[in-house]
């Protein structure tokens, strides 16, 4: 198999593209680098479609070595033909090449292998020749021996029609083909495993629906009810084919020995092939579930790790309680602590809450608190209450947003946030997170076990292994994107930079504590482990603001200062220019040279001179202060029950999963706005039209207080 060749027709790219980029990832360049860096040779390839390059190319790489390590299994036992080896080759999946290895499998006992020690092959043989004057129960008579086991000539004929089943279920054609009509025909069905039993799986107590129809998170659903012992899950057939397909394949006549191969069919379909290919059939649909469930994820975690941080702020975070009260952590604009604090303001007597209350306020006052952010756990609808009545006794401009808390209490705990916080309790910890991923989402979140963050939909579900590289894989695309602060960065986010790995980071930590701050990249060098090929790897992504050089403040790679010098140069400007943030026109003057004559004139892409011109028209540009802002409140809260049928809001979108997206529009419950209900044009998934993050306005079509259930609209047009 041409790998490169094959990659470049499932992805519908040149082939130099392909070769280039597979040639890039073997010399151990990384996604983000290859992404940004080595455009001219990818023909601009971005890292979601290198991540799946990658991918399928990892996939097909481990096939080709599985398929030598069957050919030469196979080989060792003598019974590899030129036949068998092209098939192996031909095979374009693992299940392909699998079915092919399956004869040849070593295999526990069964009832086959017991009739082949008892000497019932050369029967089995005869009978499937089925010679229409053929008498198996006559040729049977001989190899009736009660020493072997074989009492009987109806017992040799059974231990032959096993051995013909076993061999019926080995066909991988058959396989393939009974495979193909159950991905097309199959229906999954699901039952009660009783009836009278509560649970959220109420719907999927007599369920039926077509294989090739059914929604990802329907099959998801099934597994986890099925797995909590809730219902129980089947594929069926709508008819007899695949018995039928079985039968005729094998039964040739209707002989005495075609009577047996057919029953003998019948058997292997019902006993053996049927059991397995349900299963294969129920892995491959939730495989690809997940695999969608992931991309989700993924999704929905690079719109909340990419929203806009509130920047030069100082940030309370609330992290609500009801019978130890609410922790309370004020933090400047870099995110260092200022003040802490408990106060008991969600349960006592009212006037615990007002004293309480007053000593929030001062607190909000002294502090000089622009922004506070209240996580959305328990206590938070009481919380806000207080907040919202706060803000509205001070004359000092304070704006509030609730945000999840989602990981919060896990990082708290863990052992990251005890070496940067050993002075503090696990609640004040979780305090301190809430305001600063308020403050910058990307820098607090990569602390967090993305799982644990709380977007998606089955997270806990997912494989691990691929659940941690999809979502690893975005937060190093995120904090690439962004870029880096070498000086004001901890290691959890360093590390996620492209070529710096853990260590490297801790050791990047440790010589800034030891000698000061970074005043250029080149001092990277000089960072123990970190290497000429993990310099070139990780320098465009860090930035060293207020340094020597101002290009360290940008995304323009060491490799390419020269480049960008002659280009500011040719434009008319000066590096102290870029400095002060005076190139703002250099990407007008540059058009108007015209960018593939300077493109010639300094030897380089045009990608890449495009990148330089964009970073020096914006020098130290953060890509995120481009998006829309959070919504912020200040005034009125409502409850669930304040919402009438008809109304109009703006809301926040929390999470987007298969079926629709969750709308926060301030009543504590976050709002589904069904699929359906997104937009006036036909998608088949809601990230087509909307994303994580996104401030959004609907309007109210129903309420169930009782079930704290709201359904909106984002169809407003009447």
């Amino acid at each position: 198999m041409d790998i490169n060749k094959l990659l470049a027709e499932e992805f519908k790219l040149r082939q130099e593209q392909i070769d280039n980029t597979i040639a890039l990832f073997d010399d151990g360049k990384t996604i983000p680098f290859v992404a940004r860096y080595r455009k001219e040779a990818t023909g601009s390839l971005d890292d979601q479609i290198l991540r799946e390059i990658f991918d399928r190319m990892t996939y097909l790489r481990n096939l080709e070595k599985r398929k030598e390590e069957i050919i030469n299994l196979i080989d060792e036992q003598g019974k590899l033909t030129d036949e068998i080896k092209a098939s192996i080759e031909k095979a374009i999946t693992l299940v392909e090449a699998e079915d092919i290895y399956r004869p040849f499998k070593p295999k526990r006992k069964t009832r086959a292998s017991v009739a082949r020690e008892k000497g019932l092959e050369p029967l089995a043989v005869f009978i499937m020749k089925q010679e229409k004057s053929g008498e198996p129960e006559k040729i049977a008579e001989g190899f009736v021996d009660e020493e072997k086991g074989v009492n009987n000539v109806e017992e040799a004929l059974a231990g032959a029609c096993d051995i013909i089943a076993e061999d019926i279920s080995d066909d991988a054609e058959l396989r393939k083909d009974l495979r193909t009509y159950f991905m097309k025909h199959g229906i999954i069905s699901s039952k009660a495993a009783d009836e009278n039993a509560e649970s959220v799986y109420e719907n999927y107590y007599d369920f039926s629906e077509p294989l090739a129809k059914v929604a990802n998170h329907r099959i998801l659903a099934m597994d986890r009810g099925e797995k909590e012992g809730f219902i129980k899950v089947s594929v069926t057939s709508p008819d007899e084919t695949p018995l039928a397909m079985c039968v005729n394949k094998y039964s040739k006549n209707q002989s005495k020995c075609g009577e047996l191969v057919a029953v003998a069919a019948d058997d292997s379909y019902k006993r053996l092939i049927f059991p397995s290919i349900e299963r294969e059939i129920r892995s491959f649909f939730t495989e690809n579930a997940a695999e969608q469930a992931i991309k989700v994820f993924a999704e929905n975690l690079r719109q909340l790790l990419l929203q806009p941080p509130i920047k030069n702020t100082v940030t309370l975070g609330l992290d609500p309680g009801f019978r130890t009260g609410c922790k309370v952590a004020v933090v400047d604009h870099t995110g260092k602590v200022l003040y802490t604090d408990v106060v008991h303001i969600s349960m006592g007597s009212a006037g615990l809450i007002a004293r309480e209350k007053e000593k929030l306020k001062k607190i909000i006052i002294s502090q000089n608190v622009n922004t506070i952010a209240i996580g959305n756990g328990t206590a938070s609808r009481e919380s806000e209450e207080i907040v919202a009545q706060i803000l509205k006794e001070i004359t000092q401009k304070v704006s509030y947003m609730v945000v999840s808390e989602a990981g919060a209490s896990v990082y708290s705990a863990s052992k990251l946030a005890a070496e940067e916080f050993p002075d503090y309790d696990v609640s004040l910890r979780s305090a301190v997170s809430i305001a600063r991923r308020l403050q910058d989402p990307l820098a607090e979140l990569v602390k967090i076990e993305p799982k644990a963050i709380g977007v998606g939909q089955y997270q806990h579900d997912m494989p691990k292994a691929r659940m941690n590289e999809a979502l690893g894989g975005v937060v190093e695309a995120c904090v690439n994107s962004v870029g880096v602060d070498l000086n004001t960065s901890s290691h959890s986010l360093l590390s996620y930079v492209a070529g710096v790995n853990s260590a490297i980071a801790k050791n990047i930590v440790a010589y800034r504590e030891e000698n000061g701050e970074f005043t250029d990249r080149k001092q990277l060098l000089k960072v123990p482990k970190l290497g000429k090929k993990a310099y070139e790897q990780c320098a465009g992504f860090l930035r060293v603001r207020n340094g020597k050089n101002p290009l360290d403040n940008t995304a323009v790679h060491p490799e390419s200062y020269e480049s960008a010098m002659k280009l500011i140069e040719e434009c008319g400007f000066s590096i102290a220019d870029v400095a002060s943030g005076k190139t703002t026109g250099i990407k007008e003057t540059a058009s108007k040279i015209g960018i593939n004559e300077i493109s010639k004139k300094l030897g380089i892409g045009v990608p890449t001179l495009n990148d330089i011109v964009s970073e020096l028209q914006k020098p130290g540009r953060d890509l995120r202060d481009e998006l829309p802002p959070p919504l912020m409140r200040s005034g009125d809260i409502m409850e669930i029950g304040d919402l009438k049928e008809g109304m109009e809001m703006m809301g926040t979108v929390r999470n987007v999963i298969d079926f629709g997206a969750f709308v926060d529009i301030g009543v504590h419950e976050d709002g589904l706005v069904h699929i359906s209900q997104i937009c006036n044009r036909f998608i088949k998934h809601p990230l087509e039209a909307v994303k994580v993050g996104e401030v959004v306005k609907v309007r109210v079509l129903s309420v169930d207080v009782k079930k704290k259930r709201i359904a909106l609209t984002m169809k407003l047009d009447k």
